[in-house]
């Protein structure tokens, strides 16, 4: 093998490890960066991964919302017709956010099955709700309940 085959041999090894290692880091960040949505039913039958961050999204119960009286923490239940989760929430809630309202939240499930979120996603006008909250509510059946209340006018 003469010197100039063994310089281009070396170039192009160096070049597809190159790519190699950046296709490797770029995998690596979106994989932790990666939020999976559950609905409160994947969530209560414990398929969501615990100490992970997740999104969860469902429509408000109503009369679930707590807030304390002493600090921003507010304690609320989402539901979708088939189960509930409680979710905890230290902060500012979102000004479109109330009872029989469509929220995402994105957090953290703790051992006790609690959703323990650092962010709250409430939807921004009453025809939009976010495609995994419109799909596990159709799946449930509360979305005729959600629409005849919108109807109403009770969940605008």
């Amino acid at each position: 093998m003469n010197p100039q085959r063994k310089k281009r041999l070396f170039i192009v090894l160096a070049i597809l490890a190159g790519v190699g290692i950046a296709v490797a880091l770029a995998l690596s960040a979106l994989q932790q960066n990666i939020n999976l949505f559950y609905t409160p039913s994947q969530i209560a039958g414990g398929e969501a991964p615990k100490d992970t961050r997740i999104r969860a999204g469902g429509l408000v119960k109503e009369g679930s919302v707590k807030r304390s009286s002493d600090s921003l923490e507010v304690d609320f239940v989402v539901t979708d017709g088939a189960a509930d989760v409680t979710i905890r929430y230290q902060g500012i809630l979102p000004d479109l956010f109330r009872e029989g309202q469509g929220i995402v939240a994105l957090g953290r499930i703790n051992q006790d099955g609690l959703l323990v979120a650092d962010e709250v996603l409430a939807k921004h006008d009453e025809n939009y709700m976010p495609p995994e909250v419109t799909q596990a509510l159709e799946k449930s059946g509360m979305m005729k309940h959600y629409e005849g209340g919108k109807q109403q006018g009770y969940a605008q």
